[in-house]
């Protein structure tokens, strides 16, 4: 039996969700200017200029904030190529 066959699929509550969030914040944060877990928004969105705002109307929803900061950002492309460049550069020096 594989690994992948061992796995169950897991549901998440509510506070593991939050934490899994974070962890995809933590991951984007230094190619963004702004980024915010919403109580109340569900998926990966722009929704407006402030926090919790949902006046946006018809926005595309994406999987990932990967994708969707790919789609919306040529700057995101560029400092995330950039950030693996150092982090490469670091492992070759080590």
């Amino acid at each position: 039996m594989t690994n992948m066959e061992n796995n169950e699929d897991k549901i998440l509550d509510e506070e593991q969700w939050k934490l899994e969030a974070q962890a995809v914040i933590n991951d984007i944060k230094n190619h963004v200017n702004d980024v915010k877990l919403s109580d109340r928004l569900c998926s990966f969105t722009i929704v407006g200029n402030k926090h919790d705002d949902a006046s946006n109307k018809g926005n595309q929803y994406f999987e990932t904030p990967y994708s969707l900061l790919n789609s919306t950002s040529p700057q995101y492309r560029d400092s995330f190529g950039n950030l693996l460049l150092e982090k490469l550069k670091e492992l070759s020096q080590e």
